[in-house]
């Protein structure tokens, strides 16, 4: 593994938290939507994660003829799909909400705020934690580069 695979692997996992952050960005910001352009009350969403290969084909080729066989292969992280909470939401009573039933019930989202916030916290971190190892692999270039001087 050189510099640049670790690099690519950083920047793979930068990007499926940044999509992870807003996808938890939207779920707090309809944690009180009720109605939805689909009809109902809005469903909190969450990421899936796959690992995915950094390297092209070709690479990955190359490095196993180079290395031999049993060559560990180096993934990164991307989001593979969006995915729709199936827990039932809250249920409230409120007959004079818009959206109430004929009986004065109003279906809430899905969404627990504290829960969200705990994975907002976490995706942050993942990203700050990325951001760092981007930032190691920067310096040990700089050092290698000094040392080559």
């Amino acid at each position: 593994m050189d510099m640049t695979d670790s690099m690519a692997v950083s920047v793979t996992a930068l990007d499926a938290q940044r999509q992870r952050l807003n996808v938890i960005s939207s779920n707090l910001a309809n944690a009180q939507s009720t109605h939805t352009p689909g009809g109902g009350p809005y469903k909190r969403r969450d990421v899936v994660f796959q690992s995915t290969p950094v390297a092209s084909p070709f690479q990955r080729t190359f490095r196993q003829v180079s290395t031999g066989p049993g060559a560990h292969a180096l993934d990164g992280v991307k989001v593979l799909r969006v995915k729709e909470d199936t827990r039932p939401g809250q249920v409230i009573y409120d007959p004079r909400h818009p959206d109430a039933d004929k009986k004065g019930f109003v279906k809430m989202p899905n969404i627990n705020v504290m829960e969200e916030m705990v994975n907002m916290m976490g995706a942050s971190r993942s990203y700050e934690a990325n951001v760092q190892a981007i930032n190691a692999t920067r310096a040990m270039w700089n050092k290698a580069l000094e040392i080559g001087r």
